[in-house]
């Protein structure tokens, strides 16, 4: 049961945030109860869409992206947001059962990806204070500073949303997951 109010439609939401929750069902043909959620702050909202657009316009690759946000949430214990990567993964990144299953253990099939997926995993860990044996190891795979940014992004703006989720016991419209430690 949710612990923060979740509008009901667009309409219920504060009129601000309208505007941001039907551009969003534009985009993707419905509104998640996620952004029904933060949509209680029409700041928020902007916010949290304003850094989803620009890290899309990134040089990671979206499949790469989900990968991230499966390894954070599994970390977080957060079932909304595996919930809705897992059905992501599956429908959008085209992520097969057992990579998605690795993506939650914190790694991937995908020597690439597996850098990036393993970096984000330690940095989510270790909140950001990884070694410099971790940060080599990206680099060596490819990986180069603004991609490294953009990992640490995407673990922050994930990590926000397992919080928001987690805080607000959003309740999940996606294909329910639950995290592996439950």
């Amino acid at each position: 049961m949710t612990r923060i109010a979740t509008p009901a439609t667009i309409a219920d939401a504060p009129l601000a945030a309208q505007p941001l929750l039907e551009a969003v069902k534009r985009q993707i043909g419905s509104v998640p109860n996620l952004f029904r959620v933060v949509s209680n702050s029409p700041a928020a909202l902007e916010g949290y869409l304003g850094l989803s657009a620009a890290l899309g316009k990134g040089t990671l690759p979206a499949a790469t992206r989900e990968r991230i946000a499966l390894a954070v949430a599994e970390i977080n214990g957060c079932d909304y947001c595996l919930s809705a990567h897992s059905f992501m993964a599956k429908t959008i990144a085209k992520l097969d059962e057992a990579e998605i299953l690795a993506n939650r253990h914190g790694h991937s099939n995908d020597p690439t990806a597996d850098a990036a997926v393993r970096f984000a995993a330690e940095v989510t860990k270790a909140r950001g204070h990884v070694s410099e044996e971790a940060l080599a190891r990206v680099k060596l795979a490819g990986y180069d500073d603004a991609q490294v940014v953009e990992i640490v992004l995407h673990v922050a703006l994930n990590t926000w949303t397992n919080y928001i989720n987690s805080v607000a016991g959003t309740v999940i419209d996606f294909p329910a997951a639950k995290a592996l430690a439950a």
